[in-house]
Parts: C-alpha cells; structure tokens; sequence
C-alpha cells in the first residue's frame, strides 16, 4: 500500500506545481540557462580550452537574452491559448525551449545585420561587433549562433513526432529573412542612393521576409505545431494575419527609429544616413512634389547632421508623423476585422501580440 499512498500524494502536490507556472521574464529566462549550460556543456565544446568557452558564453550572454522577448515568450501563449487544459510541465518546456531558439534566430540576424549596417548601438549598449576585443570575429559568433538552434533543437526534439516540421520551420524562415535581407541591401545599398526603387510595393517585399515571417508568424507556427495542430488552412489563416502585423509592427519600427527616444528603444536611428528604404521616405516620395523630392534627392543617403535634418525638416512638411498615426490606426483597425472574422485559431493567438505591439514606444 505505501507505494500507492506515496502516489495520491504526489500527484496533487504535482498538478499544484504546474498550477503555479507564471510565464514570465524570469521563468522564461530560466530556460536560457539552462540551455546555455547544456551548449557549454555540449561534447563538441567538451574539447576547447577555457578561454574558447568563455568566448562563447560572453557572445551569448551579450546578443540572445538582452531584447524584449516578445517572439520567444510568443511560443507558450500561443501553445496556452490553443489547448484545452493547462500545457504539462514538459509542453512548457518545450515551447520556451522553442522560444528560446527563435531569440538564437534573433541574435544571429542582429549581429550580421548591424556589421553590414555599420550600426553603433544595440539594446542600449554597443553592438557586439563594436567592442574592441570583438571586431570582425563577431562574423563567426554569428555562425555560432545560429548553430545552437539546431544543437538545441536536435537534444530536445530528435524523437518528437514534429522534429522534421520544427527542422523545416526554421529552415525556411532563416530562408526567406535572408531573402528579405538580400532585398534590402540591394534595394537601398549604403551609399548609393536610386530612388527609383523607392516604392511602398518593393518596401513591403523587404519587411514581409526579413521581420514579419520570423518575428510574428513563426512563434505562433512553432505554438501550433506543438498544439498538434494539422490543419493547413488554419496554418494560411495564421500566415495572413501575421505578416500583415508584421508588415505594421516594421512600419512602427521605421517611425520609431526617426521619432523614437534613443533612450527608450534602446539604439541610436539611423535609417536616413544608412539610406534606408523605409515606410517613412517611401512614402515621403510619393506625396513629394518636384522641390521637395530634390531636397530628398540632395540630402537622403548622407551621413551629415545638416543632411539629416534637412530630411527630417522635410519629414514635417509633409506631416508623417500624422500620416503614420493615421496608417496606425486603420491597421488596428483592419487587423481586428481580420481577427475577429476567422473562426480557425482563437482570437487570443492573435490578440496577445497585437496587444504588446499596438501604439508600442520601442
């Protein structure tokens, strides 16, 4: 009998435990640490000296936990607002753990991104590349950051029924932020300025594959999947409402980085200079007369402050700040219409980013 007594106690005291789960900053980020021990940890890293793992600890230390955590802690509330009862302690588990590799994903792009920017800040201090012990070895860092995703992966979901739909998942979203990268870089390269190629069309191109496929649609994927969820249409109904809160959350991006505290957002904007094909001139260019568009023409693209603040001068007179409340407020709009009209995912999948990101000021 003493087996089963000690059976009807546990069992309570366990679903009291799992109960008590708060997903939070903190129990979120304690699944970091304990995935950068399994990484340093990790056979590979078994063999290198002690001055190589502190290396690495430092770069994920300084790049993967440090942002707001919203693509990551994504995971769980999607999983939460799909099941039916309260996910088990391993579900949880594995949804941050989920979580944890698209922030891996995060870390990565940022990396490579502010060295091809030539950007000095992230987060509020300076880019990893920027530190003077780091330079351009910051170009393998990245590599290694990517790699720990599929470590992770592989340790925690080799013999999971999804292992290959997870694979593919973040095969293809690094796939198609790359191509959205690529469209960016070529679209607007620093230092050469062709507005021609200035157009909301080729803008949007650029922020539905390098933000909205890996920041808004792919933590709801990865909730989905781990919800055991197999529905393509629901998978197309997620799709279309969250690249078009993606294509919105980069468009706050845009205007936070010109109107935004640097204090605040955590880095220093530098769109105008680094002649970058943002909501702000695209659409600048398109309500611009012919003086106006020389003075974008004269000015766009340049690293002086005089340069800059002709553009931002000019930014007043065509009164952007309102136009992109305006645009604001219609996709707050349009995406609720959206939300509520479907009837294949809860409205709180959606509800849940929409609220972190609506009116946001970083």
């Amino acid at each position: 009998m003493a087996p089963r007594l000690k059976k009807a106690k546990t069992e309570p005291q366990a679903e009291a435990k799992l109960e008590s789960y708060v997903h939070s900053r903190d129990s979120f980020k304690a699944v970091y640490d304990r995935l950068k021990e399994e990484l340093l940890a990790d056979e590979i890293m078994g063999s290198p000296p002690d001055f190589a793992k502190e290396w690495f600890s430092n770069v994920l230390d300084y790049n993967v936990p440090g942002g707001k955590l919203n693509r990551g802690m994504a995971v769980y509330d999607t999983l939460e607002a799909l099941s039916k009862k309260t996910p088990g302690s391993d579900q949880i588990f594995k949804a941050n753990t989920l979580g944890w590799c698209i922030e891996w994903l995060q870390a990565f792009f940022l990396v490579a991104d502010d060295i091809m920017d030539g950007s000095i800040t992230r987060r509020g201090q300076p880019c990893w590349y920027k530190k003077p012990e780091v330079g351009l070895i910051a170009c393998n860092d990245y590599i290694l950051l990517e790699c720990c995703i599929y470590r992770i992966i592989k340790k925690h979901f080799a013999g999971h029924a999804a292992y290959m739909d997870i694979m593919d998942l973040f095969h293809e979203v690094t796939y198609q932020t790359s191509i959205g990268q690529l469209l960016d870089l070529t679209t607007a390269p620093i230092g050469s300025v062709d507005l021609s190629k200035y157009t909301l069309d080729n803008y949007m191109g650029i922020v539905t594959y390098k933000t909205a496929y890996y920041s808004f649609y792919m933590p709801v994927a990865c909730g989905m999947i781990l919800a055991g969820i197999k529905n393509k249409e629901a998978f197309k109904v997620a799709e279309k409402i969250l690249l078009d809160m993606g294509q919105y959350f980069q468009i706050q991006d845009d205007y936070l980085d010109c109107y935004g505290d640097p204090e605040v957002i955590g880095k220093i904007g530098t769109d105008i200079e680094d002649n970058k094909c943002s909501w702000l001139i695209c659409t600048a260019l398109k309500h611009a007369d012919k003086e106006q568009t020389k003075v974008i023409e004269a000015n766009y693209g340049k690293k002086d402050k005089d340069c800059v603040a002709a553009i931002k001068k000019l930014f007043v007179e065509l009164k952007m700040e309102e136009r992109f409340k305006e645009y604001e407020e219609e996709s707050y709009k349009r995406l609720t219409a959206a939300i509520e009209e479907q009837k294949l995912v809860p409205q709180a999948v959606f509800t849940i980013f929409l609220s972190k990101i609506y009116q946001r000021q970083k």
